[in-house]
């Protein structure tokens, strides 16, 4: 009952000058609501990039090919293709705990159907492609063993391509010209989005690596190699025994540069995760910095009030009111103010977050987590501010605050 009694004196108070009490809120309402927006853009991004990352495929692991000095210049990786048709079969043979494994081999051509064409990226693939990368089929089917082997001049298109090449008929068994000639296109892919590095995965053409080889880039060696471990717990051992296996059959010696470099899917994750967290601890910082502003606003209307209110300490003491009494008013007050802020701060903030998806297109998720944080960063702000003017408050001596003009 007091301490409803003490809450609702400092209502009172606070309702005596609305417009410095609004005022003295506003450094915790944007601080609240910019907590809440940052954190939800933050979450946005992650399941975002996590979600293009799974796309990706399973237990996924790249190998690179590449990493060699050209007079006294740094080539790079994936610039020297040094990864062979042998590699990729040894890989297949020879490393314990692979469930798949597939070439890559890029080349942005034409590609046209009628009247109909278009620039895309043809990726050679082999058959393990599709699991290895968990990419379903909207119809038809994938090629086989023996298309890779001879070289058959057969694709799947995305639904991206598949649209602008057909319009709404379906491409199954349909003539797709790639560089002038002839493909049967023997399946479309389910779409899949944007990769990690904002292209269209749906906008593709995949045929034989062989095919690819022999008619499209004349290429005898790989750039890259896709594989999929297993397991998720043999990423590490099929790591390991990869690089072993290409060191071997590279001839390089211990303490010598690999021509090549393996890249996990957690790796890639990391990576791509890395520029968003630091946006987000920047964000965070200009939050908390408004939060602290907001916090000494507080403190500081708190120490005008006791001034202001330094007869009405006096009359309550002199009646019976004990320090503490009068040390929990005054916080009251401070928490009501930062609580009351916090409040309208997260609705403030959930409504940005929407308005921020709404108009730049950006992936937000308020969580309750953040909300939760942000209302109890909010209260400890009224404490932690409010515990100063309060106390001085308290310690008032009741004859002094009654001769106070």
């Amino acid at each position: 009952m007091i301490l409803l009694a003490t809450f609702k004196l400092a209502l009172r108070a606070l309702r005596r000058s609305k417009m410095r009490t609004l005022l003295t809120m506003l450094g915790i309402i944007f601080g609240v609501a910019t907590i809440i927006i940052v954190v939800s853009i933050g979450n946005g991004a992650k399941a975002q990039i996590e979600a293009q990352i799974a796309s990706l495929g399973q237990n996924l692991i790249i190998l690179l090919s590449g990493n060699f000095s050209r007079g006294g210049f740094s080539m790079g990786f994936g610039m020297a293709p040094t990864l062979t048709k042998e590699d990729y079969e040894a890989i297949r043979k020879e490393v314990e705990g692979v469930s798949g494994v597939s070439p890559e081999v890029r080349a942005s051509t034409q590609v046209a159907s009628g009247n109909q064409n278009e620039f895309v990226q043809v990726f050679g693939v082999g058959a393990d492609y599709l699991d290895i990368r968990a990419w379903p089929l909207a119809s038809g089917a994938n090629f086989t063993e023996a298309d890779v082997r001879r070289a058959n001049k057969v694709a799947i298109i995305g639904q991206t391509t598949a649209k602008t090449l057909f319009s709404d008929v379906d491409p199954v068994g349909q003539i797709m010209r790639v560089k002038n000639a002839p493909f049967v296109i023997v399946g479309t892919l389910t779409p899949k989005g944007m990769n990690p590095r904002g292209e269209d995965q749906d906008d593709i053409v995949l045929v034989p690596y062989t095919t690819s080889m022999k008619r499209l880039t004349g290429a005898t060696t790989f750039r890259s190699l896709n594989i999929q471990a297993a397991t998720a717990n043999g990423i590490n051992s099929v790591t390991n025994q990869i690089a072993d296996l290409l060191r071997q059959r590279h001839k390089i010696s211990a303490g010598r540069d690999d021509d090549f470099m393996l890249r996990t899917q957690q790796e890639i994750s990391e990576a791509a995760t890395a520029t968003s967290k630091v946006m987000t601890v920047l964000l965070w910082v200009v939050a908390c910095v408004s939060l602290l502003v907001g916090g000494i606003g507080i403190m500081n209307i708190m120490l005008v009030s006791v001034t202001e209110r330094t007869r009405e300490i006096g009359v309550r003491l002199a009646v019976g009111a004990r320090g503490r009494d009068i040390l929990l008013q005054f916080l009251i007050e401070a928490i009501t103010l930062t609580v009351l802020g916090g409040l309208i701060g997260i609705l403030l903030g959930v409504a940005g977050s929407r308005v921020v998806s709404a108009t730049q297109g950006w992936v937000t998720l308020v969580s309750a987590d953040s909300i939760g944080l942000a209302f109890a960063f909010s209260a400890a702000i009224g404490i932690f501010f409010g515990f100063y003017p309060a106390r001085k408050a308290s310690r008032l001596d009741p004859i002094e605050a009654l001769r106070y003009e």
